[in-house]
């Protein structure tokens, strides 16, 4: 990790809470390891792990958190697959390469290099598992997508393939019972030692199973696994559960988050009205990368000459291409067409896709599909080392809620997927020889508080116009002075009004890190600042929470693709 450059910035002036308000626990518990999150990084850092306190002694208990059931969250909403140099005449360094290009000169490079070396290994151990992915006269099947130079992104179920890796990793879990799983469970705050070493967590069951209400759980190491932030926006592809609650967390807990103004923006989501919110069907690009393509309502083509490859460019390039021509004729959409992959491909390839978007009316073999950009994908999060370790002793992060350097500024499609995997098994070979003894928690001075759940909406819709694809200084100042306004509405103690408070917390921070990065770098588009700049921003914001309020801190670093991909 990089040491901050004395250069901080104000934030916002929004007061915080430092933990959120709840009832004292009615019930305690004890395991050595427990896991927030049920996703392909959170049960993959759960059998690892498993596994690994087996081979060190006789038993090792694990407790898996998640907030809906096992099968909820982003991971099985996963379309287009998983990369990895798996293919004939496929390289590890090419796939180095289309990473750091799309990332923007914000990549980690030794992060990048563990992702792209280890990958492979981890998706055939994912093969072997019991996830069925796609093949085509015995061989596994790979497609191409935006950003990609090589075929590398391997499938299941054509287009289904999240599904079916969480369907191979639940079975999984259910083999390993000493493996305790708690479902409907939000996790309300972490539990430190008088040392600062995270010893627990404070959690609150929704009324399933015979551990309702607040409960803490004591721990020697906790590992978030939580997913992102996609609800913090009005329309996104992320579930209802993806309410940054890990981030929240770790903020609260005196974690530094980084890199939180790179929001990638899926170029096309279908769109389905302006009055749509919440989870939108996701167009994955993977059916650009089987040859269609994106035109205006003039039928241009509008990506040829934007970028070397043109509708398989990386998707900030497209999100910022299909904005701009949205602005240039005042239209709510554009148009993707392919219909020229005909109804058996569709049916065959995209059959999840096709049903989705015939549901909503459209026939993708016959008609072209609205699109327009959404939330998709936070290429930011928890700050860890190359082993999953955040900046507090004892808690540890992987998936999309943590900030391992691999994305960069703009994620490279169906790294996710890879990330999550390949860090999570990082994480699991060296937990079990740090793990350190049962502590006490130690008082706890923080004020608490939350927010009126009905902030919610208000909170999404500024977010929306003011932090979403296109910012301004003009527009981030109205946000931060906007939701310093919602923080000082005080709600009634609940899940809806704890999630509201980590969706204020959240927001408040990306809206803080965009307003100080004063330049446009992949995901992260400033209108008043229009091009990229190295010289000035070669490098990361990292954001804490002291006393309440949010800290800014930029820390530097080279540039790692060597050119200008703008």
């Amino acid at each position: 990790m990089t040491d901050s450059l004395d250069r901080t910035t104000p934030s916002s002036s929004a007061e915080l809470p430092a933990r959120l308000a709840a009832g004292a626990p009615g019930w305690n518990s004890k395991v050595d390891v427990i896991v927030i999150g049920s996703g392909i990084a959170g049960l993959t850092a759960a059998l690892r792990l498993h596994e690994g306190l087996k081979s060190r002694r006789e038993a090792g208990t694990i407790l898996v958190v998640t907030k809906d059931v096992l099968s909820a969250g982003s991971t099985q909403w996963a379309q287009g697959g998983i990369a990895a140099a798996l293919g004939p005449g496929d390289t590890p360094e090419q796939h180095e390469r289309d990473t750091l290009v799309a990332g923007a000169g914000a990549c980690d490079l030794e992060a990048v290099r563990v992702l792209v070396n280890e990958g492979p290994e981890a998706v055939r151990e994912l093969i072997a598992l019991g996830a069925n992915f796609d093949h085509h006269d015995g061989v596994l099947s790979l497609t191409r997508e935006g950003g990609h130079h090589r075929d590398r992104i391997a499938h299941a179920g054509g287009d289904a393939t999240g599904a079916e890796i969480q369907r191979a990793l639940v079975a999984a879990i259910r083999a390993a019972p000493e493996i305790e799983v708690i479902e409907h469970a939000l996790a309300v705050d972490l539990l430190k030692s008088a040392d600062g070493r995270v010893c627990g967590i404070t959690l609150h069951v929704m009324g399933e199973g015979q551990r309702d209400g607040v409960g803490a759980v004591q721990c020697r190491a906790v590992v978030l696994a939580s997913g992102g932030l996609g609800q913090v926006f009005s329309q996104t592809t992320n579930p209802a559960v993806s309410t940054g609650d890990g981030m929240a967390i770790a903020l609260r807990a005196g974690a530094v988050l980084r890199d939180l103004e790179f929001v990638q923006f899926h170029p096309t989501v279908m769109y389905l009205g302006p009055d749509s919110r919440g989870q939108q069907p996701l167009i994955s690009e993977a059916v650009r990368g089987e040859g269609a393509f994106l035109v205006d309502f003039e039928g241009n083509r509008f990506m040829q000459g934007q970028h070397e490859l043109a509708d398989l460019a990386p998707r900030d390039v497209v999100a910022k291409a299909i904005t701009r021509r949205m602005h240039e004729t005042s239209h709510p959409h554009m148009w993707l067409d392919a219909r020229h992959l005909g109804a058996e491909f569709w049916e065959h390839r995209f059959p999840t896709i096709l049903a989705t978007a015939r549901a909503h009316g459209i026939d993708p073999a016959t008609q072209l599909i609205p699109v327009a950009p959404a939330c998709h994908y936070a290429s930011g999060g928890v700050l860890t080392d190359l082993w999953g370790r955040s900046t507090v002793p004892g808690l540890y992060a992987t998936g999309e809620v943590s900030c391992t350097g691999v994305h960069g500024a703009n994620r490279l499609a169906s790294n996710s997927l890879l990330e999550g995997l390949v860090f999570s098994r990082r994480i699991a070979d060296v937990l079990p020889d740090e793990l350190g003894p049962y502590a006490d928690p130690g008082p706890d001075e923080r004020e608490p508080g939350v927010v009126d759940a009905e902030i919610r909406t208000p909170l999404q819709a500024v977010m929306t116009e003011r932090v979403g694809v296109l910012r301004s200084a003009t527009g981030l100042d109205v946000a931060l002075t906007e939701l310093a306004a919602l923080a000082g509405k005080q709600g009634e103690i609940g899940t809806a009004a704890w999630e509201s408070t980590n969706l204020l917390m959240i927001s408040a921070a990306l809206a803080a890190a965009a307003k100080g990065r004063e330049e446009t770098r992949g995901s992260h588009w400033r209108e008043d600042f229009p091009e990229r700049n190295d010289d000035q921003w070669a490098g990361h914001f990292d954001v804490t929470l002291v006393d309440g309020r949010l800290q800014l801190a930029f820390s530097p670093s080279p540039a790692t693709d060597g050119e200008d991909d703008q």
